[in-house]
């Protein structure tokens, strides 16, 4: 991954971690904390703890399944089943969903990430800023009293039923 974040030995969790840290001034817990007690008070923070929160999952995520990986080669002959396969694949898809929510982590940290200035910046702004739902939503109103349908056999004069 880019931005000083790396595939190998690096943990992207704790690095992350580190820098929403740095970038809010306090420690992930004071931040979840505060974040918890007025979620509107800074939706910048409100967003990053959030994700962090799914990436923290998605990471767990991994960790296991990278587990349940190791577990099953260690006691496996040199061919590769396709129970084994299936595995394989599972650490394959949390890779992904890891890394997908940690660069939706640094484009929130990011000021001057893509979509942050500029129309795109303004168009987030506005809907940021709405408190509700864009269309009024109110039940629809029924009149008093619905007339009584007519009974099913009644057919209009001059009309053949087929």
């Amino acid at each position: 991954m880019s931005d000083g974040i790396s595939d190998g030995a690096e943990d992207v969790v704790g690095v992350l971690t580190e820098r929403i840290e740095s970038h809010f001034g306090m420690v992930m817990a004071e931040l979840r904390a505060a974040v918890g007690e007025d979620p509107t008070a800074n939706t910048d923070a409100t967003e990053v703890v959030k994700w962090h929160g799914l990436l923290v999952q998605a990471q767990s995520a991994l960790d296991r399944a990278e587990n349940d990986l190791l577990t099953t080669l260690e006691g496996q002959p040199s061919e590769v089943d396709d129970p084994t396969l299936g595995l394989a694949h599972r650490v394959n898809e949390a890779v992904t969903t890891r890394d997908g929510r940690a660069m939706v982590v640094q484009w929130l940290l990011d000021p001057d990430a893509p979509g942050k200035k500029g129309l795109p910046a303004d168009r987030l702004a506005r809907l940021r800023s709405r408190t509700g739902p864009a269309v009024q939503t109110s039940p629809p109103r029924r009149p008093a009293e619905a007339p009584a349908p007519a009974p099913a056999s009644a057919w209009p004069a001059g009309r053949l039923a087929r």
